[in-house]
């Protein structure tokens, strides 16, 4: 597995890998207390800005993000703050669908598969 690397790995999973080019990020949630959509969707996109440097790449190399949202009526709010945060020269693909999440103090999980 040395082709591969591990980003932040714990026990039950890693934040991210990479992988032959493509850097593959864990599902990413607000831990910071934020209640609104806009704070945890800022906070989600600092922990995937942060992430992809980590690994050498940017939000401009985004391929792929899939956007899961505990309710639609936090739609307008998500994008929102996504607008303002993503590359526009470099708009990534990109789905987004109601879910419900892990824990019912998160609003939004985010996805993300990036070039390297």
């Amino acid at each position: 597995m040395s082709d591969i690397k591990r980003l932040q790995p714990a026990v039950r999973y890693s934040e991210g890998s990479v992988h032959a080019g493509t850097v593959y990020l864990a599902g990413q949630v607000a831990v910071g207390g934020g209640t609104t959509i806009e704070a945890q969707t800022t906070e989600v996109l600092a922990s995937i800005d942060a992430l992809l440097a980590q690994a050498g790449s940017s939000k401009s190399r985004i391929l792929m993000a899939q956007i899961y949202l505990a309710d639609m009526a936090d739609y307008a709010g998500l994008n929102a703050v996504w607008d303002r945060w993503v590359d526009k020269s470099s708009t990534p693909s990109r789905a987004t669908v109601a879910a419900r999440l892990a824990k019912p103090e998160w609003k939004v999980e985010i996805v993300v598969t990036a070039a390297l």
